[in-house]
């Protein structure tokens, strides 16, 4: 019970952003991009900008590397024995890969481990954007028909505002620039807001998301890769990861976090059967109440 009360107050918000939505039909693009261009880069400069840079960090990149490239394979293996097209396969493809470590997976680890568990996710929901801005892009062109160039996957890198906001921390904290107590707070505070309103932002998400009929196979396909492969998989690698156990601890959980809300973006821009994807994000968001807690509870928390 303890542990689910460490995600319970993450759904509580979802619920209200949910509600909020469902009452008031609100603009959703609106409070998305201001969490977008302007909460998040500040909350990632201030995470960069104060966490001095080590080793640790090049290993999480690489460890999220791996991890999605075995994903990729078992999620490739499991489409040829279910005889999947080409477009159900990229869009398992987005909903398994990509978890949301940014309106969920941050929160939940600020409630469970604290502070420094907070900025290691921070780091990690950086480098998902990358992964996701990169790798996500070829999936959801490959299934869609289009075609992209390397060129194009990489200047999308660069149209994510929070990679701004990671690049600047870490010039000013190599540059040992000195900012003032007083705007340092004010950046803080401005960052620290980012949090609950990604939250509201998921939960109003989710209650535009409607039922469809789809191949109960490529939902359960979905849930499997996203819910247990993925931690379980994390779990194996952070056996030969070299850095400390509250990293560890966050590389598990935030690799136990249902589809990535911006999956559904991709899968809606590219046309990758995106109420799949979409219904996938419910799915996989409302299960996580019941594994989060054990995926937690095997960690050690």
């Amino acid at each position: 019970m303890e542990l689910i009360m460490i995600v319970l107050p993450v759904f509580m918000i979802f619920g209200i952003g949910y509600i909020s939505q469902k009452l008031l039909k609100m603009d959703i693009k609106s409070i998305s991009a201001m969490a977008l261009y302007i909460l998040l880069p500040l909350l990632t400069f201030d995470t960069f900008f104060r966490n001095e840079l080590t080793v640790d960090y090049l290993y999480l990149f690489i460890f999220s590397i791996i991890i999605t490239i075995i994903l990729i394979g078992i999620t490739i293996l499991a489409g040829w024995f279910m005889k999947s097209t080409k477009e159900d396969i990229s869009a398992i493809l987005l909903g398994a890969l990509f978890p949301n470590s940014g309106n969920y997976g941050a929160p939940v680890m600020l409630f469970a481990l604290g502070a420094v568990a907070f900025d290691y996710a921070i780091v990690l929901m950086v480098l998902h954007g990358f992964l996701i801005s990169t790798i996500g892009i070829f999936i959801a062109s490959f299934g869609g028909g289009a075609t992209i160039s390397v060129k194009d996957a990489i200047i999308s890198i660069f149209r994510i505002p929070v990679i701004y906001g990671a690049i600047a921390g870490v010039v000013f904290q190599l540059a040992n620039i000195t900012i003032d107590e007083k705007l340092m707070e004010i950046i803080q505070m401005t960052g620290n807001a980012s949090i609950p309103v990604v939250m509201l932002i998921l939960g109003m998400q989710l209650a535009q998301i409607k039922k469809e009929n789809f191949e109960l196979k490529n939902i359960n396909a979905v849930i499997a890769i996203r819910m247990i492969i993925s931690p379980v998989v994390a779990m194996g690698l952070v056996l030969f990861m070299p850095v400390g156990e509250t990293m560890k601890m966050v590389f598990i959980i935030l690799n136990a976090m249902p589809v990535a809300a911006n999956s559904t973006m991709l899968a809606v821009q590219f046309n990758v059967k995106p109420n799949l994807v979409s219904f996938s994000t419910l799915v996989t968001t409302l299960l996580s109440l019941l594994t989060i807690p054990l995926f937690l509870y095997l960690v050690g928390v």
